[in-house]
């Protein structure tokens, strides 16, 4: 894996989505992992707006906001790909993106 290219596949969602009663972040994770790709982050945004053009910050006065959270899932493009359906069923609303990857360290602490 390591000098491979690989692939980030990006996930835009709201926080509060969900599918199947679970966060659409959580739930994506989940899969990410049981289907063994190499990995997977949640990150929260402080703003954003997507597709309705609708204003989404952590200002006090906006208690309310759905804030944006990007899931960035980091694998082969094999592996990406076979993963591309849990992300059409689980996303409602959002966007996905797919980008190259040059891996240039991957490693785990030995025990």
């Amino acid at each position: 894996m390591l000098g491979s290219t690989g692939q980030v596949l990006r996930v835009f969602v709201g926080e509060t989505d969900k599918y199947q009663g679970v966060l659409v972040y959580e739930w994506l994770l989940k899969k990410a992992k049981e289907h063994g790709l190499a990995g997977g982050t949640a990150v929260r945004g402080i703003a954003g707006f997507g597709a309705h053009s609708q204003m989404h910050s952590s200002k006090i006065l906006d208690i309310s906001a759905n804030l944006p959270i990007v899931i960035e899932i980091i694998d082969m493009p094999d592996k990406i790909e076979q993963f591309l359906p849990f992300v059409e069923e689980a996303i409602k609303e959002g966007l996905a993106t797919i980008e190259p990857a040059q891996i240039r360290l991957f490693r785990k602490q030995k025990n």
